[in-house]
């Protein structure tokens, strides 16, 4: 049975006044349903999924308990409530009995009671359905589980298949994939490096899911500025009792990858003292979990991720020389999105599919401007970057084409004719004289605000505090015309 987001109540009550202090009393927290009669009641339970009966035990007709006893033949998974004035231990002990209700609560109520007896009535139904659904599951044969698992399995390694990373045929990540590639199958540690947002932990994914360890788990876990306690209790687990709050045993990330992969992210910022610890478990391959004596053997492949330099690390003695020859046994370094400026356009109408979905928003692409923009831009934040500003295109989109007025203008200030340009913080950089250097600024800043106000030169030349003449003088001598 699907339930609405909300729990929903039927209130049922002869008493109007009564009713409408029940709504007032309930609709914060419920969707609430009244009826006046158990007729009228039979036809809400008939045309709506109802988690709770809170139903007055007087009423003409039939008595509470007696509709609760028909509710509970028709509609068994409904929390059954009643509600009244009268104490009668007959009719309490026929409604625990025959009618199978959750409470027996007299008048009058107290609002704060009321409501909290109702979210544990519907709290149970929920857990209820969970348990029934979790039966039908555990039913199904053998066959049909092991035929899920195996689907399941198939869907992962095609996802992470190296043909599914998406780059064009002249990309950098066509070596890098080739050289994943050989990697995958050989069970040895692998450093993953690279600026953040890069895709590390998609390449680590390939790496396990085309290795012979892809039917066992692959596990995640960053370790960056994560205390040295709590990162401990994640990766090796703790006895019951170890520390403050330890309630229960807890097993940690490694012992969960047994027989797979852990994925060791922002490895280059765990503490000195901390890679100690994880030294001794890699060289021993055995794991004792916090407050614990015993030792537990392990078998797991370790891909750690940085976007540091940890050669350089190690050479300033912030990293330990042994673990990071540990940890890097072959290393894969991942260019910047701005270094393969050419899968940019095949990222960004993947990342608008996928938001398109999401979002439920249909729409016909981007304008070969916003493509050109896109392209032109060194994206710091690197592939993540990208699908966020894809993500923000499509939402603030009002037509169907996506143009490079819906780029962010931090974004246009940045390329100019598809050609990577320095920010104005960086006019250092810029070459040649000092005329062709303002230039190069002016030509920027013309084209970026003639973007955004879609190549519309009248709000163009009166933001810039230009004539229209004057800006068409400009547009020319620049050839920004041709756009």
């Amino acid at each position: 049975m699907q339930y609405p987001s909300r729990p929903r109540v039927l209130c049922v009550d002869d008493e109007i006044r009564s009713l409408e202090t029940l709504e007032r009393t309930l609709d914060e927290e419920f969707d609430v349903l009244t009826a006046t009669s158990t007729e009228a009641a039979l036809r809400l339970l008939e045309e709506n999924s109802i988690q709770a009966v809170l139903c007055d035990q007087r009423m003409p007709g039939q008595t509470g308990v007696e509709f609760l006893i028909e509710v509970r033949e028709r509609w068994p998974q409904t929390a059954r409530l009643i509600l009244s004035g009268y104490t009668d231990s007959e009719d309490i002990i026929r409604g625990l009995n025959e009618a199978g209700i959750f409470q027996y609560l007299t008048k009058p109520w107290h609002p704060d009671h009321l409501l909290l007896t109702l979210q544990n009535a519907c709290r149970m139904v929920e857990l209820q359905s969970e348990n029934d659904l979790l039966a039908t599951e555990m039913r199904l044969t053998t066959p049909q589980v092991e035929d899920q698992v195996e689907a399941k399995k198939q869907r992962l390694r095609q996802r992470f298949d190296f043909s599914e990373i998406l780059r064009s045929s002249d990309s950098p990540l066509n070596q890098l994939c080739n050289q994943v590639a050989q990697v995958a199958p050989f069970d040895i540690s692998v450093l993953v490096t690279g600026p953040s947002g890069s895709g590390k932990e998609l390449f680590a994914r390939a790496l396990h899911y085309n290795s012979l360890r892809a039917d066992k788990p692959f596990v995640v876990e960053n370790c960056g500025a994560m205390p040295d306690e709590l990162l401990a209790s994640e990766l090796f687990g703790h006895r019951k009792g170890a520390f403050t709050g330890a309630i229960s045993d807890h097993v940690g990330l490694f012992e969960q990858a047994d027989g797979g992969t852990i994925f060791l992210d922002e490895i280059g910022e765990i503490s000195p003292a901390f890679q100690v610890k994880l030294l001794r478990v890699l060289q021993e391959r055995e794991v004792r979990r916090v407050g614990d004596s015993q030792r537990r053997p392990i078998n797991v492949r370790v891909i750690a991720s940085t976007n540091r330099r940890l050669e350089e690390e190690v050479a300033a003695g912030r990293f330990r020389e042994d673990l990071y020859y540990r940890l890097a046994e072959v290393t894969l370094e991942l260019p910047a999105l701005e270094q393969r400026a050419q899968d940019i356009p095949l990222l960004a109408n993947a990342f608008l599919d996928r938001a398109v979905e999401a979002f439920d928003k249909p729409v016909d692409g981007f304008s070969d401007e916003a493509l050109e923009c896109l392209s032109g831009y060194a994206w710091p934040g690197n592939v993540r970057q990208l699908q966020n500003e894809v993500r923000r295109m499509l939402v603030m989109a009002k037509e169907p084409v996506l143009g490079a007025d819906l780029i962010h203008p931090r974004v246009l200030r940045s390329c100019v004719d598809g050609e990577p340009a320095p920010r104005l913080a960086d006019v250092a950089d810029l070459s040649g004289t000092l005329k062709e250097r303002v230039e190069q600024l002016e030509k920027q800043i013309l084209r970026e605000t003639l973007i955004r106000h879609r190549w519309n030169k009248s709000r163009a030349s009166r933001e810039l505090g230009l004539s229209r003449v004057g800006l068409r003088a400009k547009i020319e001598r620049y050839e920004l015309d041709t756009q």
